[in-house]
């Protein structure tokens, strides 16, 4: 149990992994919100989503590696990193409607997009909701229905308490520092404890996408491997190749001997499978 406590600690204390120093930060005012973003690199438009607790450097070395090849817009969630929090609950929907506004706010029509773990969440609703502001959608480390979590976690989410993360220095002191409200993390930690306990069950929205999904996730991740795959067979996946038929838009990538908190340090085996599907790369076969 403890070790699923420290799940987001071990994210938080991550240093930036930027070689020459991170790139200028904007904000930009998004539903009553003061969104804090960093642009970075060139090339064709890239929407990356941190994970609960997390902020843009504890993302580590991926969005600079993503940045050499894309132009990618880094942005942080609700009352996360340097944006400002609301009167509002935190919710998957809420998140999603977030992003699309800042990529109005900042004149992106349509993207790819990058998320881990609440990240993934939101870039799945986000892919729900506004289908036509996605162009691809990388899901690391993600769950579409509450039954999709390993059990381990489902029974720890009601013993989780506020106190049970404020009395951890790690997560109180790596807020305060970029927080715009340093007394801030209470009401945030209630918030997102609130979202665990959220109703999730998304199959038919799921089933319903025509919006190509990269499913990403750790042989030991928050999610089971079997829901996994049973998200990649809703996305069209999952069948024979090699029997003349195309294969489906969607992908499934399991990174070995990799948990929840370590999917996101694995950054040359998450280039290795983001670069190809974004460029619509596949394996050839014998066949072809």
């Amino acid at each position: 149990m403890i070790r699923t406590v420290l799940m987001a600690a071990a994210l938080l204390v991550a240093g930036p992994a930027f070689a020459e120093g991170p790139p200028a930060g904007a904000r930009v005012e998004v539903n009553g919100m003061q969104v804090y973003y960093e642009v970075s690199g060139s090339g064709d438009p890239l929407v990356v989503l941190h994970g609960a607790y997390m902020n843009i450097p504890s993302m580590g070395a991926i969005i600079p590696k993503l940045a050499e090849t894309r132009k990618v817009y880094a942005l942080e969630f609700q009352g996360h990193g340097r944006t400002t929090d609301i009167d509002r609950p935190i919710t998957y929907p809420a998140l999603a409607d977030d992003v699309a506004a800042f990529m109005d706010a900042v004149g992106l029509k349509k993207a790819d997009v990058f998320g881990y773990s609440m990240g993934a969440a939101a870039g799945l609703q986000l892919a729900i909701r506004h289908p036509d502001r996605v162009n691809k959608l990388v899901a690391a480390s993600v769950a579409y229905d509450v039954e999709g979590w390993q059990p381990a976690f489902r029974e720890f989410i009601p013993q989780m308490t506020v106190e049970m993360f404020v009395d951890m220095p790690v997560f109180a002191e790596a807020y305060r520092k970029l927080a715009a409200n340093p007394d801030g993390f209470p009401e945030l930690v209630r918030k997102l404890i609130a979202l665990e306990k959220e109703p999730m069950a998304w199959g038919a929205d799921v089933k319903a996408l025509k919006t190509p999904v990269l499913i990403i996730t750790g042989d030991a991740d928050v999610a089971t491997l079997e829901h996994s795959v049973a998200l990649f067979r809703l996305l069209g996946g999952g069948g024979m190749g090699d029997m003349g038929q195309p294969l489906p838009a969607s992908r499934l990538a399991v990174l070995p001997a990799t948990s929840h908190t370590a999917v996101i340090g694995q950054t040359d085996l998450l280039v290795a499978v983001i670069e190809p599907f974004l460029k619509g790369e596949t394996p050839k076969g014998m066949f072809e």
